[in-house]
């Protein structure tokens, strides 16, 4: 449950009724909707508002007291209200978190003093103290917006997974199993800059997991229960049962040194050592992992994971990389998605276990079972490509919305079809800025969340493609 902090703004010489009843209805809607909510109450100050310097310090006090608690602070104005309070509880409380202000609209019939509110003009100024104190905040999609409506219910949807990006994003440990793929110059990234991100990166050569696996009995209890959930998550096929047997040792190992290292996704140097020194794709396991929201990228695109979990975390559901990979006819607006692939069973259809098409010609298909094959299911898209732009010194990204189509299309891996707006303008944006050919998808619609909490609140270059 997310849970924000409210403040409910006020000021002496507009009407305190309006902070009073606003009070109510705030507190009402986020019930409604499932929210939890952290505020003043009328013991506690004028109508459980905010208007002076005491008022300011009594509630960045409460805020304080909760701040393991809250998610982000809503900043609700019934009247004008007072910017310096609304400012002050905001830099007194430094809990550093997303911040949205609401507004109550006039109704044109009442415009006179006792019921006009001026929240309208008293937005204008909280923003603009705001501004001043450094503070970052987001805003509603219209500029009044009463509590009660479909609008703002869709304001505090948006809002609520962009507090669950920002705060998934602080300090996250994240994965990297093995070397960057020598072919694949495109996934290269900075350590140093996500570091200077707040995201640590963990390492683990592939020779220590394979050592880990030829010490471990094929009997191993660890070893049984792993064999029968991929039994469980996927139809084996014509998968032979000694390649189950090293997917399910390979997925032990992975599971306790993420565990071990407190981590929250993975990438994975998937081909061709992968193939060539153990005799199985990693795919099946990284798909079980993304399916239960841990992330797993392939080809060491560690930042592509990035990608994956930004999206996870606003939508709180799986998601996967996928390549931009073909055109779809002569529609501008279409493309192919593809990877041949680790996408997690959520994405699919109908899905299978099958050998990878792609590179069994070089390793021999008995080196290659594993792939999670299947058509992606139709529904809307968002998409996002985290990037460490190194010689800028700077983390980037670019983020959008689509859709999945219906299109049929006879391939292998897991492939769909997707239409995005503008997709060719897209398309040189991406080859321009120098983005890889990755991108993480999610079958939702949270680009303004996720374009909010990486440009607002992270301080990162965002491109939000519309």
């Amino acid at each position: 449950m997310t849970t924000l902090a409210i403040i409910i703004g006020n000021r002496g010489f507009f009407p305190d009724a309006l902070a009073r009843e606003g009070r109510v209805q705030i507190l009402h809607v986020l019930e409604q909707q499932g929210y939890g909510a952290i505020c003043l109450t009328p013991e506690q100050t004028k109508f459980g508002a905010v208007e002076t310097l005491s008022d300011a310090h009594k509630c960045a006090d409460l805020f304080k007291a909760n701040r393991d608690k809250i998610d982000g602070i809503l900043v609700a104005l019934p009247n004008f209200g007072d910017e310096r309070a609304i400012a002050n509880t905001l830099r007194f409380a430094g809990l550093d978190v997303p911040v949205l202000l609401q507004a109550f609209p006039d109704d044109p019939t009442k415009m006179l003093m006792g019921a006009r509110r001026d929240s309208f003009c008293g937005k204008i100024s909280a923003c603009n103290n705001l501004w001043q104190y450094g503070i970052k905040y987001s805003l509603t999609k219209q500029h009044t917006v009463a509590p009660n409506s479909e609008a703002f219910r869709a304001d505090l949807a948006t809002f609520a997974a962009t507090c669950r990006v920002v705060k998934g994003l602080k300090n996250p440990r994240v994965g990297a199993l093995g070397a960057r793929p020598a072919a694949f110059n495109t996934v290269r990234f900075s350590e140093k800059l996500m570091e200077h991100a707040g995201i640590t990166v963990e390492t683990l050569d592939l020779s220590e997991v394979f050592g880990r696996i030829h010490r471990m009995a094929d009997d191993d209890p660890r070893v049984k229960e792993k064999l029968s959930n991929i039994g469980k998550y996927v139809d084996g096929g014509s998968t032979p049962a000694a390649s189950l047997l090293k997917m399910s040792k390979f997925g032990v190992v992975v599971d306790e040194w993420m565990h071990d290292n407190e981590l929250a996704g993975t990438s994975v140097q998937c081909w061709t050592a992968m193939q060539e020194f153990f005799g199985v794709v990693p795919c099946t396991i990284m798909s079980m992992m993304s399916n239960n929201l841990l992330p797993s990228a392939c080809e060491t695109d560690m930042v592509g994971m990035i990608g994956m979990y930004a999206l996870q975390l606003a939508s709180e559901t799986p998601s996967a990389i996928v390549d931009w990979n073909n055109n779809f006819g002569d529609d501008p607006d279409k493309s192919v998605i593809f990877h041949c692939s680790n996408l997690p069973k959520h994405f699919f259809e109908n899905v299978r276990m099958d050998f990878q098409e792609i590179i069994a010609g070089s390793v021999g298909k008995e080196n290659t079972f594993g792939t999670i094959v299947g058509k992606i299911k139709s529904g809307p898209l968002t998409f996002c490509r985290v990037s460490t732009d190194d010689l800028n010194g700077k983390m980037r990204a670019y983020v959008g919305e689509g859709e999945i189509t219906t299109d049929k299309l006879n391939s292998f891996g897991g492939y769909g079809v997707v239409k995005i707006p503008g997709l060719q303008r897209l398309l040189h944006y991406i080859c321009r800025n120098g983005y890889e050919h990755h991108v993480a998808v999610n079958i939702s619609s949270y680009g303004a969340s996720v374009a909010e909490a990486l440009g607002v609140y992270k301080g990162w270059e965002v491109h939000h493609h519309q």
